[in-house]
């Protein structure tokens, strides 16, 4: 529910009912005046207060609320703590079963991540990058794919062969390209189209001639 309309006595009354039922502050919505509302004479011709309540656009409001509407559709609880800083949104899940959350790499985090954004930035000027993470799964998946890159490098290395790396989402092609990148001895690139985009490791051109040359580099 993003506004609600209430009446009251008064226009404090109704205001006080809005919030209530909003489950927010004052300084979280907008109010709009309908009916001021009369007393009447001796309690005849008395009329309520009229207002509407409408929730301003906040990212961490309407972010909550999605998830928390998500994990009610699911049969889930989920504990949600954000931060908020510089238009970027920082969201860490947590609760019973969040692998179910996070999916086969990561793909229904992914997915629940562009969701979000959509519903945070629906209609508003200001853009928020919305980053959701649950249980420290980004970190670890990090972790995973550093380990990844360079293991498959020395591979290509010894090898002389490129190796074309499982389909990824773009940010963790990122992290797969800036493990590498300062690397003399390898390159890499992606090829394909999303969602099925690919990340090559190859080595690096003439370095080949250089290692039969030295033989310097196995580390």
């Amino acid at each position: 529910m993003d506004f609600i309309e209430t009446s009251g006595k008064t226009v404090e009354e109704a205001i006080e009912e809005a919030l209530r039922t909003l489950g927010t502050t004052e300084d979280m919505v907008e109010i709009e005046i309908l009916e001021a509302g009369t007393k009447g004479i001796l309690g005849f011709g008395a009329k309520p207060a009229r207002v509407v309540v409408t929730m301003k656009a906040d990212p961490v409001y309407l972010a909550k609320k999605f998830l928390n509407e998500v994990g009610k559709a699911m049969g889930m609880e989920i504990a949600l703590e954000t931060e908020l800083k510089d238009k970027q949104l920082q969201i860490d899940m947590s609760g019973t079963h969040m692998g179910v959350l996070i999916g086969k790499r990561g793909q229904t985090l992914d997915s629940l991540q562009y969701l979000t954004n959509l519903v945070v930035n629906k209609g508003d000027a200001s853009y928020v990058a919305v980053t959701l993470d649950a249980e420290n799964y980004r970190q670890r998946r990090k972790e995973t794919l550093e380990s990844l890159a360079i293991n498959i490098a020395k591979k290509v290395k010894q090898t002389k062969r490129s190796v074309k790396l499982e389909p990824m989402s773009p940010y963790e092609r990122r992290i797969i390209h800036s493990v590498l990148q300062n690397d003399k001895y390898v390159s890499t690139y992606s090829e394909g189209e999303d969602p099925c985009r690919n990340v090559v490791i190859a080595l690096q051109r003439g370095r080949d001639r250089d290692r039969e040359k030295t033989n310097s580099y196995d580390a």
